[in-house]
């Protein structure tokens, strides 16, 4: 075994000895040139190898590298001249067939040179073979001038062509993309993608200034959408994926973030697209707007711009406050006109949908109307006899009421005024269903608290135990369900709006009806007092007219009491009207109006004929009055705007209920805090009382001032803006 080791190292030793560098370098370096020839049919790899390992076994690795980096350098110099030579548009073309034999030739030279690899160049610190050829390539052939200026000029133009309409050969332009990057990523964006985005700029300046002049909003952010998919259809095809962000910008910012406000303010811009309900060119804003730097603001500032003052004009429109339910009609409209564009253009967005909140809180309240004109809308809805309206039709818009109501800052002149109307709604049965009413009292309930209903629910209590009540006071009376038949309503004064205490004087047989209630009523609840308010009653009367046409005639207790006078006698004068019935003057020619003038329901005639009734006039029983139907309603109750000095008296009525509100919200708060300045203790009334109503700073400073004469609160010594609980 010794003998035979020491045998080998001698041969070892020998063949170290034997090397001839120059000759065997010799041999290597024509066999690169015959791979980069690909004349390869004559090489034997395993002789090139055995020759490369020797070289570094025997230490010449630095002269094997060194002439490789020689002979690698000349050929690609070589290939350079000859991709300089190259004529037309070949170039591209000569220049991927180039990179491919070099990566082949590449490829067989690392396989030659894998043990000079993999010992001999970590350990001398040089480039592995494979990076080599790359730098090589870099060096020699991308960075040669000529060549440089005429690689980004080819790509370029077919990038133009293609966004010009031509159709391009994406594989070949994909390949050198590809060497670029292999080459490494500064290659690729020095020669490549910084000329790229800049040129790109510049195309679509152009193209955008020339779509700006030409070409409709909606057009042109359909063209700037299309740009962006092709950019990113590009990256996607034959460039860097880290392209896709910057070219996507320079799109962004060059067609859209300079073009912001022409496009919003054109002719053609966002207002027109809200008006005219152009969801598909609103979403395609909106997508491409908030990809740049306040783009979505700037429709937000234009949008609740738009909003509040096409409300503002709707609000304050004279002629459409001559209606109160088609003024709600048109803010619902309105309200889901831009609801239906914030859902399907704008996804939701909850910014839009502030904008739309804050821009119908400001045009509601700009008329001083708003509330009392809710309040009718739902009067309209709830009253009975609403033609064509389900329940269910009808809880969706008391749903989208809510919504308004929200708005308003004046809740509690809501409130007032819807008291008045669900009243005559109760008293006259004139609801389309009492659980549509109950639902709509439990969507306040949700929306103000328990306070702020307690009263509309007393109101349902108070009908009921009244039904109760008559039910006990026919079966204490049996006798008196033969004759005329009373329905009396007790109402708790404190729960149903106030209403002035108007008298008359009623029919014999209802007065003596009405004294036996009396009686009964006062004998089951001592210590109350009732007072009748007979205005607000109604009566079925059996009338006969001339030939002996009999109708049931629906009427209010006012014209009741006119009508029954014509039992005793065939013609009567204003005066004597006025005279036996005690009604008030504008009550009395209101009802005698609705009596004789009112075309189909003038069961009297009066003369002289005119549209109005003045005192001189005369009325008689009007024997040709027929009807197709049996039973005929005159002057049905519907809910009407207050007039002027109406208006004053509910103002006056809703700011007397506030006083109690505020100074205890004062006491409530300062009970808490114990010192607090004024601006706080204002601003902390305002937001606690908002819900309900927008308090006056100088009422809450009324307030104040009233709570320190009586004790409640004073002032601190120091400082006089400070108060101090005192309790």
């Amino acid at each position: 075994m010794s003998d035979q080791k020491k045998n080998f190292r001698l041969e070892e030793f020998k063949h170290r000895e034997g090397i001839d560098p120059d000759k065997t370098w010799t041999m290597l370096e024509h066999a690169i040139h015959e791979i980069y020839n690909q004349n390869i049919s004559g090489l034997s790899y395993e002789v090139l190898y055995r020759n490369a390992y020797n070289m570094v076994l025997h230490k010449f690795g630095d002269k094997l590298y060194s002439g490789l980096v020689e002979t690698m350098t000349a050929r690609l110099k070589e290939i350079a001249r000859s991709l300089e030579a190259t004529q037309g548009g070949s170039f591209l073309e000569e220049m991927n067939k180039k990179w491919n034999d070099h990566n082949k030739a590449l490829k067989m030279i690392r396989e030659i040179m894998m043990y000079m690899d993999r010992i001999y160049i970590p350990h001398a610190g040089k480039t592995p073979v494979d990076q080599l050829g790359l730098n090589l390539w870099r060096e020699n052939v991308i960075y040669s001038n000529q060549i440089s200026t005429r690689l980004l000029n080819a790509l370029l133009e077919l990038v133009y062509g293609e966004r010009t309409g031509e159709v391009i050969n994406r594989g070949l332009f994909r390949n050198i993309t590809k060497m670029l990057m292999d080459l490494g990523p500064s290659v690729y964006g020095q020669e490549f993608e910084t000329q790229f985005l800049l040129v790109s700029a510049e195309f679509y300046q152009a193209e955008s200034q020339k779509l700006i002049e030409c070409c409709a909003c909606g057009d042109f952010l359909k063209i700037a959408e299309s740009r962006m998919k092709q950019e990113i259809d590009r990256v996607s095809y034959y460039l860097d994926p880290m392209t896709e962000k910057k070219i996507t910008n320079v799109v962004e910012k060059v067609m859209i973030e300079n073009n912001l406000l022409i496009l919003i303010h054109m002719d053609s811009g966002l207002v027109s697209m809200l008006c005219n309900d152009k969801y598909e060119d609103l979403g395609r804003m909106y997508k491409l707007f908030r990809r740049v730097a306040n783009g979505l603001f700037k429709i937000y500032e234009v949008m609740t711009s738009h909003i509040k003052e096409s409300g503002k004009q709707l609000v304050m429109d004279r002629d459409r406050l001559k209606d109160p339910v088609e003024f709600v009609e048109r803010l619902l409209d309105e309200k889901e006109k831009y609801e239906k564009i914030i859902n399907l253009a704008f996804n939701k967005d909850k910014f839009f949908q502030n904008a739309l909140k804050s821009s119908f809180e400001y045009f509601i309240n700009l008329n001083p109307h708003s509330p009392e004109f809710i309040s009718l809308f739902v009067d309209a809805m709830l009253r009975q006899g609403l033609k064509g309206v389900s329940e269910d039709d009808i809880e969706i818009t008391l749903d989208k009421v809510m919504m308004l109501f929200r708005y308003l800052q004046e809740k509690d002149e809501f409130e007032s005024y819807y008291k008045r109307h669900l009243a005559k709604r109760l008293l006259y049965g004139k609801t389309v269903s009492d659980d549509v009413e109950r639902s709509f009292i439990v969507k306040l309930r949700t929306e103000c608290g328990y306070q702020f209903t307690s009263k509309l629910e007393g109101m349902f209590t108070d009908m009921k135990t009244s039904r109760d009540t008559m039910q006990g006071f026919y079966t204490s009376h049996p006798k008196l369900r033969d004759g005329p038949t009373l329905t009396v309503q007790v109402l708790t004064a404190e729960v149903w709006p106030t209403q002035s205490i108007v008298t008359c004087n009623l029919p014999a047989e209802m007065s003596e009806l009405c004294e036996k209630f009396q009686s009964y009523y006062l004998g089951m609840h001592m210590g109350r007092k009732l007072s009748w308010q007979t205005d607000m009653g109604t009566a079925d009367l059996k009338a006969t007219f001339g030939k002996g046409q009999k109708h049931q005639l629906n009427v209010s207790t006012y014209q009741m009491c006119v009508l029954m006078l014509f039992n005793n006698a065939d013609r009567l004068s204003y005066k004597e009207i006025e005279q036996a019935t005690k009604i008030p003057s504008s009550n009395l020619k209101s009802c005698l109006q609705s009596l004789a003038l009112v075309k189909k329901r003038n069961v009297l005639r009066k003369e002289p004929m005119s549209k109005d009734v003045g005192e001189d006039d005369a009325f008689f029983v009007n024997d040709k009055f027929r009807s197709k139907l049996y039973k005929v309603k005159i002057g049905t109750v519907v809910a009407q705007k207050e007039s002027e000095p109406e208006k004053l008296e509910t103002r006056k009525r809703v700011e007397e209920d506030r006083k109690p509100l505020i100074e205890a919200t004062i006491v409530r708060i300062m009970k808490s805090r114990k010192l607090l300045d004024h601006n706080n203790l204002v601003a902390e009334v305002t937001k606690q009382l908002q819900s309900r109503f927008l308090p006056n700073p100088t009422a809450v400073k009324k307030h104040i001032e009233s709570l320190i004469e009586r004790e409640f609160l004073e002032r601190d010594a120091r400082d006089r803006k400070m108060y101090r609980y005192l309790y």
